[in-house]
């Protein structure tokens, strides 16, 4: 197997339509969308959109738990699922027709207990001897203790597996030593070092803090309509946006991080790599729900990116 997924808060995502969102009253909404969710769920889906082998880990309880693993299998990723006492959350998304406005309820997840914990832990370790890469994304649920991803990137190391890191909050941290790829976002990156981050010389030596610290080899730091950072020890750079009509915006973000993912297990350059991740993210965005974008439109906007050199600039 090439890439293994770890998502220890997935959730059902339900997704749907309505005229207006207005208080008090009763919002009619049209037919739901359930999608599998989670960060990195979402990572596997876009890996496997484009053609790589995948394997998601993630905990499920209850009803909505089962109803989880149904709507992994019918998206045709392998997976291991941990069995939990407290049931699986259910997020839910609503698009307004008059406003054009998406409004995101997210909830906070089961609780785990330490057994469920060392059972996730007990399936990385497991399907890491083999993978290329292991990828951890999204927040942990209640009872998970801020350092459980930086026991995660131990355990992937102990067998020699680069950890691709895409979390927040507490969580990221926590994270003291030995990731190999953060994903933050320009906010997320801010709330960590404690400042604001106004400018692409200040974004850049942020990043840069986390690399000679040996927190993280490499960071990427997604700008939303403004691109993406990429920085090493060696350099930084800049990368363009690819503008799109934006259906929904949930989920854009892992599939970036599934883009890169694949980049690196296919032995592209850095450069590349971001590029094939921009194209994933921007595919993600004109789809509905949270699902991947096609795997002919990724390779489309990837090579349109190579074709036009979307590196613009060194950064620093």
């Amino acid at each position: 197997m090439a890439i293994v997924t770890l998502t220890m808060n997935p959730a059902i995502d339900s997704a749907a339509r309505t005229d207006r969102v207005l208080p008090t009253d009763k919002l009619r909404c049209g037919a739901p969308r359930f999608d599998p969710g989670g960060g990195g769920i979402n990572v596997a889906r876009t890996v496997a959109a484009l053609g790589e082998p995948v394997t998601a880990i993630y905990p499920a309880g209850g009803h909505t738990g089962a109803f989880l693993e149904q709507l992994v299998r019918e998206s045709d990723i392998p997976a291991h699922a941990v069995a939990t006492a407290e049931p699986t959350r259910e997020n839910l998304a609503v698009f307004a027709d008059d406003s054009g406005e998406q409004y995101r309820f997210v909830f906070p997840g089961p609780r785990l207990t330490p057994a469920e914990q060392h059972r996730c832990l007990a399936a990385v370790e497991r399907y890491a001897a083999g993978a290329d890469y292991v990828v951890a994304s999204g927040s942990l649920p209640p009872g998970v203790a801020p350092g459980f991803y930086q026991v995660a990137a131990d355990v992937a190391a102990a067998h020699g597996v680069p950890l691709i890191l895409d979390t927040s909050g507490p969580a990221l941290r926590a994270i003291r030593r030995g990731v190999f790829l953060i994903k933050p976002s320009v906010r997320e990156l801010a709330q960590l070092v404690g400042r604001a981050l106004p400018d692409r010389d200040r974004q850049v030596a942020a990043a840069r803090e986390l690399v000679d610290a040996a927190i993280a080899e490499i960071v990427v730091v997604s700008l939303g309509a403004e691109g993406a950072l990429a920085v090493t020890a060696e350099r930084s750079r800049w990368f363009v946006p690819i503008p799109v009509p934006v259906r929904s915006g949930i989920g854009a973000g892992d599939a970036m991080v599934g883009g890169i993912a694949v980049g690196l297990t296919r032995g592209y350059d850095l450069d590349d790599v971001i590029r094939l991740g921009i194209a994933a993210a921007t595919a993600a965005l004109t789809t509905s729900g949270t699902a991947p974008g096609l795997r002919s439109r990724i390779d489309r906007l990837y090579e349109e990116q190579r074709r036009t050199a979307a590196l613009v600039t060194e950064a620093d």
